[in-house]
């Protein structure tokens, strides 16, 4: 079986004294995760066997991902035959690596964007791991993987004009991941896997077999107490 083809990827800084510079890596689309946590506060009521669980706040979504960087098998690498770099691996780790330092202008790490393809998230990077396996004969790296955590950011204007929608009588947006399918998503979220064709039109899918990993989809709401929409 063939390599996965490595795609290019970009990390863009939003914001801080390197604005809008970007960051191009080597993204071995072989998987991501994301995660989405919230917290509940456990209230012991005398008499009762266990507590009452109360929700508290939802946290931001992190995405987490492996960054290949490599000289050799770069289009624009030092050793490729195709056009020299601009910016060898060594300086193109070590800009990755300032992302987590604080920023003069903002006095806090500058948000980034991330961008594959059809995936953009807005984040901070949360946790950078560096792992080194081939250099050049001078000492410089020429091979590095990078484990990052990326964890999602919104300003407070963002927030406010764009609150969070939750609920199931509210419009949603998902990102597929694994081995999600139409019917499972529905399941989660409406409580009844047969609301698929709910999100399959909202979509436009007319094979719901059509979705993978990394799309977005829209959720449309329930807007009638009983379960059902005017528009089905």
């Amino acid at each position: 079986m063939a390599k996965p083809q490595l795609e290019k990827a970009t990390i863009t800084v939003l914001d801080g004294s390197d604005k809008d510079k970007v960051i191009a890596v080597l993204f071995n689309p072989t998987e991501y995760s994301f995660d989405r946590t919230n917290s509940y506060k456990a209230t012991v009521i005398p008499g009762l066997g266990s507590p009452i669980i109360q929700f508290v706040n939802g946290e931001c979504d992190a995405l987490s991902m492996e960054l290949f960087l490599d000289d050799f098998t770069d289009a624009e690498g030092p050793t490729s035959l195709r056009q020299k770099e601009k910016d060898p691996l060594a300086k193109r780790l070590k800009a990755i690596s300032k992302l987590l330092e604080i920023d003069r202008d903002l006095h806090a790490p500058p948000p980034v964007r991330f961008n594959w393809g059809p995936l953009e998230f807005s984040a901070v990077i949360e946790k950078l791991g560096r792992k080194v396996t081939k250099f050049h004969p001078d000492g410089t790296p020429a091979r590095a993987t990078l484990s990052v955590s990326f964890k999602e950011y919104r300003t407070l204007s963002q927030q406010l004009r764009e609150p969070r929608r939750e609920s199931s009588d509210k419009t949603k947006r998902r990102v597929v991941v694994g081995r999600d399918a139409l019917w499972m998503i529905a399941a989660k979220e409406y409580g009844d896997p047969a609301e698929w064709v709910r999100i399959a039109k909202a979509n436009d899918l007319d094979d719901p077999r059509q979705i993978a990993p990394g799309d977005w989809l829209k959720l449309p709401p329930i807007e009638n107490p009983d379960g059902t929409s005017n528009a089905l």
